[in-house]
Order: C-alpha cells, then structure tokens, then sequence
C-alpha cells in the first residue's frame, strides 16, 4: 500500500496558523498544497488570502463563496429546529464546519488529491468537526492534522517557523483570544477570557453595541416566516444571506445576541467562549413565537424533547451521520404549516415578542375566551380531570391502606 502524500487538499484561512501548515505540508511530507477557503461571511479577512497562500507555496488556490449555501443549507435547517446547545450556544461555528469540509473533500475529489488537512489543534471540538465530516463523505481519504504531530507547540515557534521561511506574520500585538467568524456569529475563547471570573472587555466585540450604549429608543420590526424560514422583514422579501445581513445589522444596533458561556467540549474538558449571534438571537425568539400558534401541542413537545440530541449532534460533528439526517427529516415534517407573521420589538439587548398572526394559527378567540362561549362546555373539564387523577387516586389508596401518610 502506498502511503505517500502526494497531493493535499488544505482548509485555509491566512492566519498565522494555516500559513505555517500549508509551509510546514510541503516541507515534512514533499507534496503539491491546494489552499482552499470558504467565503461564508468572515468579510476583509479574505481579501489577502491568495496572494499570500501563493507566495508561501500553494500550487492553487480556491475562494469559494458560499455564503448562501451556508445560510439556505445549515442555519435555516438548525433554526427551524430550535437548535441549541446547553441552552445557551447558538452553534455559529459548529454549523460551519461540515460545510467547508464538504467543499473541501468536492476539490480533493476534482484536484485527484489523496488527502485533506486543517489547523484545528488537538485539544477542541473541530478537529472532531472536520474529520467526521471528511471520513463519512470520502471513507478512504487521508488526513494530516499538524496540530497533533509537528513540535510547533507555542506561537513563539511559529512565528519563529514563519520568519524564517518568509511568511508574513503581525506586526502588531495580537489580541489576547482567538477568534472565528462567519455570518452567524463571531467567537472569542482562549487568552483573558480563559478566567471564567474575567469578564469581557467592552473593546473585544465586533457586531454589537453594549446594551447600555443602545438606542434609548425601540425598534418595531416584522418578520414574515414561510414553512419555518424567515422569507421578509418589514414587508421586504430578501434572500436568506440578506436577510440574515439585515437582522445582524438589527440585532447588532440594539445590542441582541451577546453570551458568554462555560460549555462542555466533546473531547471532555469544559471552555469558555463568548459569542455574538445578533440576527440568530432574533431569529430564535420569531421562530419560537411563530410555532406557538401553528404547531400542534404534542408534535411540539416531541420536537421539543429531541432538540438537545439534534444540537449535541451538529456540536460534536455529526452533521453527516444517518441518525441526523433522521432528525432533520422529522423537523422538516413539524415546519409545513410555520408561515405567518410576527412583530418583535428590538430594545437594549432585548428581543420582545409584540404579536403573531397567520392563515394556518390554530390558535381560536371562540375556545380560548374567558368571556361567555358557546363551543367550549366547561363542565366536561370534571370528568377530564377525574380520569387523569384516577391512578393517582389508587396510588394515595393503596399507600394509606398500607400505613403510609402523602
């Protein structure tokens, strides 16, 4: 079996890191290095990265947009479940992850390349992301993960690495965290925020005003869902990218979506990230306010009690995995009548539920009414509430009967 690497297919961004991996590639293993980068929204961070993966050695280079796919393919499906993980992470990077591995392992495919690397480190969740994600699209693809060989163990190192090869590394002093953005959200973990007791610096967020600093003033806006997805705001249809662009700029005004959370990763330990989800969190309180008067009670209690098993799949990767594609399958089904309006109001970190209207509410004035009514009989709740008392009833009984006191 040959075990040459010959050709590989690298997940790069133009940082520091993926720099020295894509140098550090050609070096220790002689192989040919295709640098590929998703376009799913990080802005200005791409603009150099070309023509510097070219000059520290790339054969080729792709820039691929994809921000629709990501929008359209990963976030509506997960915020059409609810997703959400320990209650708090709105998974902006989880979510991610197998959309550029797709891509990835659909170049490695075209390029005839043998293998794939990234410059996840060993000690976090993507590594995990990236490499189930390639492994169930291509069984037999190769993976390099130079995080978990090369002795490049500090950043000293790598910059030291980089200099000497004639990489360009930064000349100003780096801020004290790591960060990772898209159109979802940005992440912030590691350095300062590594003290759980620390709070943030008011300099570190990038989409959001604080709260305080919001406008004293409240914004009322509309957003229109059809089939669980938000399709308008303010009567004016957008694409999905648009209209995710549009709430983040909403969101961000008013200071919606800030978290900061002490999660458990799935390799074991617990992390601090701090996360701004400015148009997710808007979206997460519409959708929420839309199902309640579209959804049936008991399919929504069924999806409700699967929504932590299908946010602990996307976190830990298994994106791609047949007992998901299960669990999107019934969330897809719950969606069908999730169309109509709701009216929020955007106010000081806050995101309130106004109103909400549609042609498929199940919501009824007639049976809901405290005011007289001729279609609900109040007086069968008696036997409703006997029947469904009755075990307990035997319960008590038999317990008194046997000398034991409620």
């Amino acid at each position: 079996m040959n075990n040459k690497t010959n050709k590989v297919v690298l997940a790069y961004s133009g940082g520091l890191d993926t720099s020295v991996i894509l140098k550090w590639l050609i070096e220790t293993y002689g192989c040919e290095v295709i640098a590929f980068a998703a376009d799913i929204g990080q802005g200005e961070e791409l603009d150099p990265v070309e023509k510097k993966a070219l000059k520290t050695g790339a054969s080729k280079v792709y820039i691929d947009d994809l921000q629709e796919t990501f929008i359209k393919d990963y976030v509506f499906p997960a915020f059409r479940a609810n997703a959400i993980y320990e209650n708090q992470y709105l998974l902006g990077t989880s979510l991610a992850r197998p959309l550029i591995a797709k891509r990835q392992i659909e170049i490695a495919l075209m390029e005839g390349a043998d293998t794939v690397s990234h410059g996840a480190t060993g000690k976090g969740n993507d590594q995990v992301r990236f490499e189930l994600s390639y492994l169930a699209l291509a069984p037999q693809i190769k993976i390099i993960a130079p995080w978990r060989e090369w002795s490049l163990n500090s950043r000293t190192s790598l910059m030291d690495f980089a200099r000497k090869h004639g990489i360009p590394v930064p000349t100003t002093i780096k801020k004290p965290y790591s960060t990772d953005r898209n159109l979802l959200h940005i992440s912030y973990e590691g350095g300062e925020l590594e003290d759980p007791w620390r709070a943030p610096s008011e300099e570190m967020f990038t989409l959001s005003v604080s709260p305080r600093n919001a406008p004293d003033t409240p914004e009322i806006i509309e957003m229109e869902f059809r089939e669980g997805n938000p399709v308008s705001i303010n009567g004016n249809t957008l694409s999905p990218v648009r209209i995710f662009k549009e709430l983040n700029k909403l969101g961000g005004r008013h200071g919606i979506g800030r978290a900061d959370v002490v999660e458990n990763r799935f390799v074991g330990m617990k992390s601090r990230g701090v996360y701004e989800t400015p148009g997710g969190s808007i979206l997460r309180v519409g959708h929420i306010a839309m199902e309640s008067i579209t959804m049936d009670r008991e399919v929504m209690h069924l999806r409700d009690s699967l929504v932590p098993k299908y946010s602990e799949l996307i976190y830990n990767g298994f994106w791609f995995a047949p007992e998901f594609r299960l669990l999107q399958n019934m969330v897809d089904m719950t969606q069908k009548n999730i169309s109509g309006t709701v009216r929020l109001e955007l106010y000081k970190g806050s995101c309130r539920v106004l109103g909400r209207k549609s042609d498929q509410s199940l919501y009824s004035k007639d049976f809901a009414t405290f005011e007289d009514d001729t279609v609900y009989r109040q007086k069968d709740a008696e036997g409703f509430i006997r029947l469904n008392a009755l075990r307990l009833r035997i319960h008590q009984l038999m317990m008194n009967s046997s000398g034991f006191k409620a």
